[in-house]
């Protein structure tokens, strides 16, 4: 064989290597630098770095989170598990003693990947604590029974109607004084959103 000939051959094996790397080189580059667009619908679990209370927190307070779980589309990775995120507070009312269910609603407000922060459009989360009208008709009305027991020993029996309001009255303050119930999301408690609104988030490099 001369030459000539060994370098023809050997350039018909390296040319389409040379050409299959530098191909495979440009679609890296492609995946790399690639803007992902996350459907709304999609949904996107947090998990709660800090308690929320409706006792102790109120409307336009801020709260940080990790993301739970990967976004995945088209079998990417989107957004990683353990990316930051935020959000805020909606709204937010204490419970009353008396009164009144405690309530709440979050938003998720952003998204951090790779380093950028991604502002987000979702669903609310609503949470809301029990109803405490019948505990608090257990006080009442037991109050107002055991007056009205002590008011008839008294007075042997006549002395009842006065004892019913005494004993009521002592039922209302013990209802005031005990029947608050706030609602609190622990930290570590799991939330899902679900986006409104589509956001384009750029692939890892």
């Amino acid at each position: 064989m001369n030459l000539p000939t060994l370098k023809k051959k050997y350039l018909w094996v390296a040319i389409p290597a040379l050409l299959l790397a530098v191909g495979g080189l440009a679609i890296s580059t492609a995946t790399r630098g690639q803007t992902v667009a996350v459907p709304a619908g999609t949904e996107i679990q947090v998990r709660l770095n800090e308690s929320i209370a409706t006792n102790r927190d109120t409307a336009g307070d801020s709260f940080q989170a990790v993301v739970a779980e990967p976004v995945m589309i088209d079998g990417k990775t989107v957004i990683p598990k353990g990316a930051p995120a935020s959000g805020q507070i909606v709204s937010i009312r204490e419970s009353g003693r008396l009164s009144g269910v405690a309530r709440m609603r979050l938003m998720l407000k952003s998204v951090e990947v790779d380093g950028k922060e991604y502002e987000l459009h979702t669903s609310d989360y609503s949470g809301h604590g029990g109803n405490h009208r019948k505990r608090n008709w257990g006080f009442i009305g037991g109050g107002a029974g055991g007056g009205a027991l002590i008011g008839a020993l008294a007075a042997g029996g006549k002395g009842a109607a006065i004892g019913g309001p005494i004993g009521a009255g002592a039922g209302i303050a013990a209802a005031t004084l005990t029947g608050k119930k706030d609602f609190v999301l622990p930290a570590e408690t799991l939330l899902r959103f679900e986006l409104a609104d589509p956001v384009e988030v750029k692939l890892k490099s």
